[in-house]
């Protein structure tokens, strides 16, 4: 444990600075030719996110919420890698690592942190309590970024299981959504004795053949879901996954790129009724924003689908306790029958009428009954 040393997010007033430059001399491209979002983020959007990030959002006082959590870096698997730590004052609070994706962060995670922590002060139970682990992924925000390829999918599993047990929390539960989701059923997956079950909001499952010809009104849902992702929806994925690097040196150097470029897939993915600050503000967003470009992880966060797209692990059995909350707007969806074909220890299955796929973010106070639900069922 000595090397597990506190690790704030800091505020940088030269980095502040030069974001500010940037931010005036933006240039934009022209505007979309259709009124609405098809062809992308409005020229009119991201003319009022420079002006608001310009002239009146504030990182330092963002970064004192932020901050509010502790926040920790320690060498995992020959990374550093970053990470909050909340422990619950309940003694019988159980541990539960919280895993994001991307174009996400831990600040996905900021409205729920305290009810899962403190749930008496949230109209929970003291055994609703858990002592939460927020780890960042490699190559995103203040964890180091890898130098070197092989940070797929399985190695983060087995970095996070190793984390965890570094902490001292030999059992624990495991969250995620997004990529989050993907490596948190690849912990379950690994089933290295110390993960005592799962929760997942995007399971990714695929459709079993031999329902066809009889299909559910959410399996016809998450079969159209998945067409549109396919036809409409995936581009970014191809690129990330194939040229991360060529993408990078415009994220890296445009501010304006890089909000674009998160700030479009949380209107699509959120279940937001047209807008993403009617479920989010937009000091949310520019805080998850913010995360990307201090850091400069544009690139390096995009690597995660370069690593990991095609994995031959993408249908590996789950033996162990899971949990799967379904959200109307989450990208991929299943039902229960083909989900209990992959995860073999199926125990908790729900489907929600509303929300999207940046659950904690959108609906906290769902996600949290969610996750009492889940693993108030299974034994640490």
């Amino acid at each position: 444990m000595s090397d597990v040393t506190p690790h704030p997010i800091p505020v940088n007033a030269e980095a502040i600075s030069d974001l500010k430059r940037r931010l005036e001399m933006t240039r934009f491209p022209d505007k979309e030719t259709p009124d609405d979002w098809s062809q992308g983020i409005p020229l009119s959007y991201m003319k009022e996110i420079r002006d608001y990030w310009l002239l009146h959002y504030r990182f330092e006082a963002r970064a004192e919420l932020l901050n509010r959590w502790p926040g920790f870096k320690t060498q995992v698997a020959g990374l550093g890698i970053h990470f909050l730590h909340v422990r619950s004052n309940v003694a019988s609070a159980r541990p539960l690592v919280l895993t994001h994706g991307w174009p996400g962060s831990i600040v996905e995670f900021q409205k729920v942190i305290g009810p899962l922590t403190d749930p008496e002060r949230f109209g929970g139970r003291p055994e609703d309590a858990f002592h939460v682990v927020c780890p960042t992924l490699p190559g995103f925000g203040f964890s180091d970024k890898p130098t070197r390829p092989g940070w797929n999918i399985e190695r983060i599993a087995s970095a996070w299981d190793e984390l965890m047990v570094k902490i001292g929390y030999e059992r624990y539960f495991a969250q995620g959504g997004d990529w989050g989701s993907i490596v948190t059923t690849m912990i379950g997956a690994q089933n290295l004795g110390h993960c005592a079950g799962i929760h997942i909001n995007m399971p990714v499952v695929a459709p079993d053949p031999q329902t066809m010809n009889d299909l559910s009104d959410l399996e016809q849902e998450a079969l159209a879901a998945m067409k549109f992702y396919q036809d409409h929806d995936s581009g970014y994925s191809k690129q990330q996954s194939t040229r991360p690097q060529t993408l990078g040196y415009g994220l890296a150097d445009s501010p304006i790129g890089q909000a674009a470029w998160i700030l479009e897939k949380f209107y699509q993915w959120m279940d937001c009724d047209g807008h993403p600050e009617k479920v989010v503000t937009r000091d949310e967003l520019l805080d998850n924003v913010m995360m990307y470009w201090l850091t400069d992880s544009g690139a390096s966060s995009a690597r995660i689908y370069w690593e990991s797209f095609g994995g031959a692990s993408s249908g590996t059995e789950v033996p162990i306790p899971a949990g799967c909350s379904i959200f109307p707007k989450e990208i991929f969806k299943t039902s229960e029958r083909w989900a209990r074909k992959r995860f073999t220890g199926l125990q908790y299955f729900n489907v929600l009428d509303k929300g999207g796929h940046f659950a904690a973010f959108e609906q906290p106070e769902t996600f949290v009954n969610e996750i009492r639900k889940c693993f108030g069922a299974m034994n640490l």
